[in-house]
């Protein structure tokens, strides 16, 4: 019998217990990670409440967790550039690196991805995990654990900047204030966007976005979102709109805050399977729809920018926790949404 560890295990839906399982063994081209930060993703919330998102289920045992970061505990044959004791970050994905995506560049929407806590793939919820290294990133002297866990997240925020071809003078709009929709204000802003507009219905989330720099945030309850940003705008709207919601009210929006020539990028998946846009409008304005789905080749790009002190992706998180107190965490994490922008679990 080998090392035990403890793991964090799905046992049905909001049913977490902490087991112990043995440490993993490490196979050629493989590091075993010491893991000190994970931070607690959208998808691992719907997973753990209800079981699914959309058509992807559950299959009990499971484990959540794909933002990860932790200290090298031990490497495998064939591996170079790493050494016992590197900090790392885990890109959460593992392609299959031989499908036409994947030759293409876009490894992202591989026909046979990995990727870790969506079905039937475990996450890391747990002390230890094995990874292929060349989905690991060494992070640079200075750099925490906490902000190596949020590399992955700046990921999804930077890869939706660089679908909108954001532009440093430019007006953006962001409907949403989650941590994905406050991480691409952060990625928005590094690429040089002048005025960046946000819209929610949590004060706690529109108070935050103002600290990361938001020009103005609307609050969607309360106020007329496209009569007032398009008077802001002398009528002329956005440059590009980035939806985060997935909700039919959104998206309808984007259509009316987004300029002529604009790009509208969808990154939120709701509830909702079918939705609709007014397409007269978008025909008019010769708009482009665009979808962001993940990331690809941007880790290395997102370390520097958090490392350079560019981007302070600190600043999103408002709730730590350790993996033993995980089944009460993320039940306060459901009942108290509002109040969280961003939870991480520390080892």
């Amino acid at each position: 019998m080998g090392k035990k560890m403890k793991i964090a295990v799905m046992n049905g839906m909001q049913d977490i217990s902490i087991e112990e399982r043995e440490i993993p063994e490490i196979k050629h081209n493989e590091v075993l990670i010491r893991i000190k930060s994970i931070g607690i993703c959208g998808s691992d919330l719907h997973y753990y409440a209800e079981g699914k998102i959309g058509d992807v289920a559950v299959e009990t045992p499971f484990v959540l967790g794909h933002e990860v970061a932790g200290e090298i505990a031990a490497v495998g044959d064939g591996v170079d550039g790493l050494v016992i004791g590197d900090l790392v970050a885990v890109e959460a994905g593992i392609p299959c690196g031989e499908c036409e995506f994947c030759l293409a560049g876009r490894y992202n929407i591989c026909k046979d991805m990995n990727f870790l806590a969506s079905p039937p793939v475990d996450g890391i919820f747990s002390e230890y995990a094995s990874y292929p290294a060349k989905w690991v990133f060494k992070l640079p002297v200075g750099m925490r654990s906490v902000e190596g866990a949020l590399v992955e997240p700046l990921a999804v925020g930077m890869h939706a900047a660089e679908i909108g071809e954001a532009a440093l003078g430019e007006t953006a709009f962001i409907f949403g204030c989650g941590c994905i929709g406050l991480l691409t204000l952060l990625a928005l802003k590094s690429r040089g966007v002048s005025q960046v507009y946000m819209c929610d219905v949590i004060p706690s989330r529109i108070a935050k976005a103002y600290e990361l720099g938001a020009t103005k945030v609307f609050n969607a309850a309360e106020e007329e979102i496209v009569k007032e940003f398009m008077k802001i705008t002398g009528g002329r709207g956005a440059d590009s709109v980035y939806e985060m919601t997935g909700t039919q009210k959104a998206l309808g929006q984007t259509v009316e805050v987004i300029r002529k020539g604009g790009i509208i990028v969808l990154v939120g998946i709701g509830t909702e399977t079918v939705m609709s846009f007014n397409f007269g409008d978008l025909i008019w304005k010769e708009v482009q729809i665009r979808t962001c789905f993940r990331y690809k080749n941007i880790y290395p790009k997102a370390i520097n920018a958090i490392s350079s002190g560019t981007i302070d992706v600190s600043k999103v998180v408002s709730y730590t926790a350790k993996l033993d107190e995980v089944p009460e965490a993320l039940h306060y994490h459901i009942e108290h949404k509002a109040d969280i922008t961003k939870m991480v679990v520390e080892m």
